[in-house]
């Protein structure tokens, strides 16, 4: 399959509490064709949350199997919780020409990039640490101790943006969203995702 034909592998991610689970929903509002990944995860459920839809909750064997077992993409441990992807899902819809998007953390997100180099990593950044902070603290799912340790986290975060293509301030999340859907049209608009069809194109005409 060539380029062209193959989907995109958009990772996006960023320090907790930047608003990652509310850009992707958005941003999958816009877009229905885009496919979310959902993570496995070791962490109890939050109020609302769906098993299969937000998260495949595991119990700790469980997530230690699957790394064993190689069926991965990526895992971390974030805050005495273990976080995943899936890989054969993955695979399966970019083979069928899908553009599929990770929310993940920036561990498995360095991992993604480890072994899926020629994915699209998209940074989503606070406008600034006092409102990362903020958004945080109005969750209202915290301790003051687990608050503290996220935000110690994000910093060093936040020191990784280099091995990131892109960085999407979440400021307005319609804007956010806008940015992220030029990317994408950017990212299928390369070079080297196109040359391959002119190049037949030219061959049929010799």
């Amino acid at each position: 399959m060539s380029m062209v034909d193959r989907g995109l592998l958009l990772i996006l991610s960023g320090p907790a509490g930047v608003g990652k689970g509310t850009v992707c929903k958005a941003l999958r509002e816009r877009m229905p064709e885009l496919v979310y990944s959902v993570s496995a995860t070791t962490r109890p459920p939050r109020p609302g949350e769906v098993e299969g839809v937000n998260y495949f909750f595991k119990s700790k064997q469980e997530f230690r199997r699957m790394i064993e077992q190689d069926e991965l993409l990526e895992w971390a441990e974030y805050v005495g919780n273990f976080y995943g992807t899936p890989r054969r899902f993955v695979d399966e819809m970019l083979s069928a020409g899908k553009d599929v998007i990770l929310e993940i953390e920036v561990q498995g997100a360095l991992q993604v990039k480890e072994r899926f180099p020629q994915g699209t990593f998209l940074f989503l950044a606070p406008p600034d640490l006092n409102e990362l902070e903020n958004r945080i603290v109005g969750r209202g799912t915290e301790t003051e101790d687990v608050i503290r340790k996220r935000m110690e986290v994000a910093r060093a975060e936040i020191e990784l943006m280099d091995h990131y293509d892109y960085v999407v301030v979440n400021d307005v999340i319609a804007s956010a969203c806008e940015r992220i859907q030029a990317i994408i049209t950017a990212e299928h608009l390369k070079k080297e995702r196109q040359v391959h069809k002119y190049r037949k194109w030219l061959k049929e005409v010799e």
